[in-house]
């Protein structure tokens, strides 16, 4: 099941691909806020049986929003491939290096990733998502799948110089329209456990930029659930940013940056592909 929060003109609605198509279901007549019914407990189901009664509507006439912009946390990985600790001179992380982003910092599919004026070093960062759709605490390895409703495309857009000038990353990992998030939120059943073993690519202006395994990272979503779980209470709706391979702008000699006019592309096998224009502000 995939399903996505799209608009067409001013209608806002719910979107699910089907073997027919994609099929929409607007306002009230659908539910829209693809947060509350995660957040419920509800997940996907309601909003795919809602829309597949819905209109077949072509992606091209779709505007997409980022799938949740309400999560209670959004917890991202760093260092969580062993080759891209390696090109920024770090040790292979122990336990998991996180750093919170927030809402106001995300875009959706197609939407512009903005590069401040003030900055010439905005770089790419490929990633997946998973989204937990069941809180827990201490939550074990075993059980850890259990909690997750869907996985996603992420592009956490990083402004260096800032997330640079402190020992945390918190700066350059938020300014706004940087983090580009979807188009769909893809349900477990159509991937492999845990999402392994996908292919996951970067792209900047066509060029591959980015590419390895989901099955590379340090911290797999497993390891990563369990292990969060420890020290805080994940809940429903939470999404968890799990990293990006080696090829980063930064590592490359001569550094690699996102520019206005450039189109950065993620993709993730079976996932999905999360395509964003750059514009300066």
């Amino acid at each position: 099941m995939r399903v996505a929060k799209v608009s067409k003109g001013d209608r806002i609605g719910v979107a699910v691909q089907t073997g027919a198509g994609i099929k929409v279901v607007f306002g009230e007549a659908g539910p829209a806020d693809l947060d509350a019914l995660i957040s419920s407990g509800a997940g996907l189901a309601k909003a795919a049986e809602a829309a597949s009664g819905g209109e077949i509507v072509s992606e091209d006439d779709l505007t997409f929003f980022p799938p949740l912009v309400k999560a209670p946390k959004i917890i991202c990985l760093g260092l969580n491939y062993k080759d891209h600790a390696a090109e920024g001179g770090f040790q292979v992380p122990e336990f998991p290096t996180i750093f919170a982003r927030f809402s106001s910092s995300l875009i959706g599919h197609g939407a512009p990733i903005i590069k401040p004026p003030f900055s010439d070093q905005l770089d790419y960062e490929g990633e997946l998502v998973a989204v937990i759709g069941k809180g827990g605490k201490n939550i074990a390895k075993d059980a850890a799948l259990d909690h997750v409703a869907a996985y996603s495309v992420f592009n956490d857009g990083s402004v260096r110089d800032y997330q640079m000038k402190t020992p945390q990353w918190t700066a350059g990992k938020n300014f706004d329209d940087t983090g580009a998030f979807g188009p769909w939120l893809v349900t477990p059943d159509e991937l492999p456990a845990g999402a392994k073993g996908l292919k996951i690519e970067t792209r900047l202006n066509g060029q591959i930029v980015q590419s390895a395994s989901t099955s590379d990272m340090v911290f797999d979503v497993v390891d990563t659930i369990s292990l969060l779980s420890t020290f805080l209470t994940l809940e429903a709706g939470d999404v968890l940013v799990m990293g990006t391979p080696s090829g980063i702008g930064l590592a490359r000699k001569p550094p690699l940056f996102m520019k206005d006019g450039d189109v950065c592309e993620v993709e993730i096998e079976k996932v999905g592909l999360l395509v964003n224009p750059i514009k300066e502000a």
